[in-house]
């Protein structure tokens, strides 16, 4: 099995050796970054299976670099790893299109675990070439091999993160889904990540394809979970 490519986008020189350190010796091949200019450069510029990145970064932000990241290549898993950990800065940084998120300090084993589940969806959404099926929900309509939504004929546009649970609610046919059964599904984890990134990324999808639509598809059940239906 080929080894993994890391872009390690960290300005720390202390931090970044130990993490670089610990990736090689877990069979990584990792490639360091020291600022948010080089990083941008080098991720635009070549390929890496999974980029982490901090926050608080000279020359570009790191909210800056995960953005063009993202515009660029939709499906590269981005794991921010930063001291700022406040619920703004991490709801900015989901917005700005990470798929997770890691405050400093952290386990090292937490960040190969979250890298593995990341690792593995993005494996998997590569290996889908088939057309897939076409799910519809009122005027809503998924193609899952295209990985495509439209609503009233409109294109909007989803991270593969979005659609993973949008496609989980559609399948849902109606019924309640709670955030553990969403956060397994979804993320892949049977355990509580210990963030909101479940109501954020709910937050997410209803402003993408609620917001401007009606009737509205995305309802909260309190207490209990959230359910995609045309009531």
């Amino acid at each position: 099995m080929s080894k993994i490519n890391v872009l390690l986008i960290e300005d720390e020189p202390k931090v970044a050796a130990s993490v670089k350190t610990w990736l090689e010796e877990n069979d990584f091949i990792v490639a360091l970054a020291p600022d948010g200019a080089v990083g941008r450069h080098l991720a635009l510029s070549n390929r890496y299976d999974i980029v982490l990145l901090d926050l608080n970064l000279p020359y570009v932000s790191g909210y800056e670099v995960c953005q063009s990241i993202r515009a660029a290549q939709p499906h590269l898993p981005i794991i921010l790893v930063t001291a700022l950990g406040s619920v703004e800065q991490k709801l900015t940084g989901f917005d700005a299109g990470a798929d997770d998120y890691i405050v400093k300090p952290f386990d090292f084993r937490e960040l190969l675990a979250r890298m593995r589940i990341l690792l593995k969806r993005s494996q998997n959404t590569a290996s889908e070439e088939e057309p897939g099926e076409v799910l519809r929900v009122a005027d809503l309509e998924l193609n899952t091999g295209y990985k495509t939504v439209k609503r009233k004929g409109i294109p909007i546009d989803l991270t593969a993160r979005e659609f993973a649970l949008l496609e989980y609610l559609v399948r849902r046919n109606g019924r309640v889904a709670s955030r553990h059964e969403i956060v397994e599904y979804v993320w892949d984890v049977n355990f509580d990540t210990g963030t909101n990134v479940v109501e954020v990324y709910i937050n997410f999808l209803r402003k993408k394809i609620d917001r401007n639509f009606e009737p509205k598809l995305i309802h909260t059940k309190l207490g209990m979970g959230y359910f995609l239906k045309a009531q």
